[in-house]
């Protein structure tokens, strides 16, 4: 049996909407970008929505659109993506790394606080694995200290903190559409604001420097070709449609991993939200007390895929002439056991049981 890490859904509703594309005249800047847009900013609770080419080009917008640049600081946590610190140095900006809570894998708040100083412009909130990061506590911090807020939510659409969709609670956020994401574009990511003036300038960036309100080869400021094909819209637009079917399957594929790896030794199952809040499932990321490179490579030799999330940002080798002043002895723990299992909408359950199955084993073998 061959297990993928990760594999989209897609469904006859998506395939007719990119044959209507196909179709069409317009392959970009149209009226199913529009849609798309509309949905997310619909779905989140925010007037505004720019759907870009990756959540990578989502994340350098926001850090170019609010003015953040070199001798700026960016707060942001090392346990995740590296796409969140490299957009901060895409603008000359310091990524300054802080720690994580060893429960949530989200930032610490109060590593934050301690790592304001007078550089600091923003706090760059992650909403790891689709759980919400702790926003209430993040916004008071911002606004004791007079800082922007980015919440890189790209792995967390459809989640909830306070009764509140996350992307609503920053100056701006970012989702992303990556196949192994909850939806998928098949490359591309999403912008959303309450700022006006914010969002049109994110999609002039998107597009060559180009406003809404200049000629075509007029150009007011440098920017990017940053732009999301109608093609890529279409497929969102209808993924968009089956969001709540979608994230109601990856819950159910994560309840059948807990009922399965219920009081398994050294195995820790993944964080959850907390009632009121909700989670969108990402990931199903256990974390092992020992052996966990040994376990994936016995895994992987079975068929079974599956991925070390995550390594942190400034372990990596583009980092490792960057300064850390801060402590990361959690982060650092922590990544040393994680272990992402083959996750997906329609992973069966007899899927779950071999690998449930495999770990199980492979584990028992290495003690």
């Amino acid at each position: 049996m061959k297990i993928p890490l990760s594999e989209p859904d897609i469904t006859s509703l998506e395939i007719e909407a990119v044959v209507s594309v196909l179709r069409s005249t317009r392959l970009s800047l149209g009226p199913r970008l529009n849609e798309f847009e509309e949905s997310v900013a619909q779905r989140v609770g925010v007037p505004y929505a720019v759907a870009v080419s990756s959540g990578t080009a989502g994340l350098h917008l926001c850090v170019r659109a609010l003015g953040i640049g070199s001798g700026d600081e960016v707060i942001v946590p090392s346990f995740t993506f590296i796409a969140a610190a490299n957009a901060i140095r895409y603008e000359g900006a310091t990524p300054v790394f802080v720690d994580i809570d060893p429960h949530t894998l989200n930032a610490d708040p109060s590593c934050i606080e301690t790592a304001i100083t007078r550089r600091t412009r923003a706090i760059m909130a992650v909403h790891t694995f689709g759980l919400a990061a702790r926003m209430d506590a993040i916004l008071a911090i911002a606004e004791r200290h007079g800082l922007f807020i980015i919440e890189d939510a790209c792995e967390a659409i459809g989640a909830t903190f306070a009764g509140r969709p996350v992307g609503s609670f920053g100056d701006a956020a970012v989702f992303a559409f990556y196949p192994n994401k909850q939806i998928t574009t098949g490359e591309g990511g999403l912008v959303v604001t309450r700022d006006a003036s914010l969002a049109s300038n994110m999609r002039a960036l998107r597009n060559q420097g180009r406003f809404e309100t200049d000629e075509w080869h007029q150009h007011s400021i440098l920017g990017f070709n940053y732009r999301l094909s109608e093609i890529n819209a279409a497929l969102g637009h209808a993924q968009m449609q089956r969001l709540d079917e979608i994230l109601h399957k990856r819950a159910a594929v994560a309840q059948v991993y807990d009922r399965l790896l219920a009081n398994s030794d050294g195995i820790t199952l993944p964080p959850r939200a907390q009632a009121p809040d909700t989670m969108s499932w990402f990931v199903y990321v256990v974390r092992l007390a020992d052996h966990r490179d040994r376990v994936a490579q016995e895994l992987s030799s079975k068929g079974i895929q599956c991925g070390r999330y995550f390594a942190p940002v400034h372990q990596q080798e583009a980092y490792a002439q960057w300064p850390c002043p801060h402590s990361l002895a959690v982060t650092v723990a922590e990544s040393r056991r994680t272990l992402a299992l083959p996750f997906f909408n329609n992973l069966s359950e007899a899927q779950i049981e071999f690998v449930v199955e495999q770990l199980r084993s492979t584990m028992a073998d290495l003690s």
